[in-house]
């Protein structure tokens, strides 16, 4: 039977994890793209793809490009739908040892509601991450994680019928996130995730026209780290809930900037698509970090900045 380091394990609210390092949303697919490099029994958690209310094809082609020290992409999140999810989807999944946490989009309250409560009804799965940077089509396209009312107003309406361990992602497009964070935490988040990706857009110089079919997209890799930092230590400062970090991460040195930073854990994005294995390599860093600093485990340095 495999051991794991008991020195890693952290609570998220009503989860537990064996170690702080979860897989971003997007970047992991629905773990079985990833059994074949990594066991995915590593983890801390994987949280899954953006599950919307109605199959969605996403954004025409080109929506990805390569960036200096990152990457752009436009996805526009393709997905199959909340009830193809729980009805094929869901059985595939349910049986990996690790928490499986499904992220969940929509474009106006009523869908976000509706997706949450199917997949409340989902044994295995014990939290949710919502994403409240979707834009919000009956208020002109702006997005619900950039104004403190609309993002309190999605996040309580969702707490209505969603039971478990609510995340809730948080945009860095924003003037204050902390304001934002606040207002979900007053509407009953149990935890925030952050940061989302940075709104950018690349340009072919020859050709003369967006590198994206949609001109802009979410800016992510090791070029967002250092806002994404200042971010989880800015709401870190100001909220009381248990933060998990994102952006840039890819090695187990900048993992552990986040949790200096306050984070309690932390999720790998862009760093999957350059190495497959990286998360569980994260994981094995984390352990070593201990080890040579004598620490018995990252509560004693957690936001010490």
């Amino acid at each position: 039977m495999k051991t794991f380091d008991k020195r890693l394990e952290v609570k998220i609210k009503g989860i537990n994890l064996k170690n702080p390092v979860m897989t971003a949303s997007g970047t992991f697919g629905y773990g079985e793209e990833f059994s074949d490099f990594m066991d995915l029994s590593d983890l801390g958690g994987i949280i899954v793809k953006g599950t919307t209310g109605t199959h969605r094809e996403g954004n025409p082609y080109p929506r990805m490009a390569e960036t200096p020290s990152g990457m752009l992409n436009a996805v526009g999140l393709q997905n199959k739908g909340v009830d193809v999810f729980c009805e094929t989807v869901y059985d595939r999944i349910k049986s990996y040892d690790t928490n499986i946490v499904v992220n969940v989009s929509g474009s106006t309250i009523e869908e976000y509601v509706e997706v949450a409560e199917k997949i409340n009804a989902l044994e295995k799965i014990p939290a949710i991450e919502l994403n409240i940077s979707c834009p919000n089509v009956k208020k002109g396209g702006m997005g619900f994680g950039t104004d403190c009312l609309m993002a309190s107003q999605v996040v309580e309406a969702v707490r209505k019928v969603y039971h478990k361990t609510l995340i809730v992602k948080l945009s860095p497009n924003v003037t204050n996130i902390v304001e934002i964070a606040k207002s979900v935490e007053g509407a009953g988040a149990d935890s925030l995730s952050l940061i989302n990706t940075l709104l950018g857009m690349a340009i072919d110089a020859e050709k003369r026209k967006p590198l994206l079919s949609t001109i802009t997209g979410g800016l992510s890799g090791p070029a967002v780290k250092p806002v994404a930092l200042r971010c989880v230590w800015q709401v870190a400062k100001n909220t009381k809930l248990p933060i998990i970090g994102l952006g840039g991460i890819m090695n187990a040195t900048d993992a552990i900037e986040f949790i200096l930073a306050g984070a309690t854990a932390i999720q790998i994005g862009t760093a999957n698509f350059i190495d497959p294995a990286i998360s569980s390599k994260i994981v094995a860093g984390l352990s070593e970090y201990l080890d040579r600093h004598n620490l018995k485990s990252f509560d004693d340095i957690r936001g010490i900045i």
